[in-house]
């Protein structure tokens, strides 16, 4: 929490010294910008739990329901959630990237902060000095950044890129247990090495859901452009 106070308050100072109003966060929650939090995080949802269902069915996991897992553990998960996305996307995809976009432009802006997002995640998931970990750490949260950034880039809004993060993590964390706050509602054990389904896991991770989003902005995009013609 006290992390998340100081990110906003740098945020704000940034926003003071260069000018630029505070709405430019896109924080009033208006029904197109409700629409699109309920659609991302939808969407982002569905694809997470399709992903793990695949690993689980695939490679042979055993899976069960946590038994001593409570309303109450899952509350408390979601609000760690929440407070982790919402620091990510206030640090990557609030003050900083709105002045990126302000000097740099919008692609190079989206493109330096999703580099520094990917680098971000060497250290937070402690792989930093692993070569293939943090190939591979990298190039996830890499594009993963690269959507998120594009969604507030289009959206000029914080709803739509909060939703579609918040949403995978949320069902990764609390619903398939997967680190840091171990086990959840399911647990699973056994288990066949992924092989050659890693290059099928990766690609299914790296394309789904930045697919998605990347047709959902053109269709919000052609839309907005027809009502402006007409």
């Amino acid at each position: 929490m006290i992390g998340l106070l100081i990110i906003i308050c740098i945020s704000l100072v940034l926003l003071k010294v260069f000018k630029i109003d505070f709405s430019e966060f896109g924080y009033k929650p208006k029904s197109e910008r409700l629409r699109s939090f309920v659609i991302g995080f939808s969407v982002s949802a569905i694809v997470c739990t399709v992903y793990f269902l695949l690993i689980i069915k695939s490679l042979d996991y055993n899976f069960k329901v946590n038994e001593n897992y409570t309303v109450r553990d899952f509350l408390l998960g979601a609000w760690w959630t929440f407070r982790s996305v919402l620091t990510e996307e206030l640090l990557f995809r609030g003050a900083l990237l709105i002045l990126a976009i302000k000097y740099l432009g919008k692609h190079k802006a989206c493109l330096l902060s999703s580099i520094i997002f990917g680098v971000y995640h060497w250290f937070s998931y402690n792989v930093y000095g692993s070569l293939m970990p943090m190939i591979h750490t990298f190039l996830i949260t890499f594009i993963g950044g690269m959507m998120f950034a594009y969604a507030f880039a289009e959206t000029r809004s914080l709803y739509l890129p909060f939703a579609l993060h918040f949403g995978w993590n949320l069902f990764t964390i609390t619903i398939f247990s997967e680190a840091p706050l171990g086990d959840q509602f399911l647990i699973t054990s056994g288990g066949q090495p992924m092989g050659y389904l890693y290059i099928v896991f990766l690609l299914y991770q790296i394309l789904v859901l930045p697919l998605f989003t990347f047709y959902y902005l053109k269709g919000k995009n052609n839309a907005i452009r027809y009502r402006y013609e007409r």
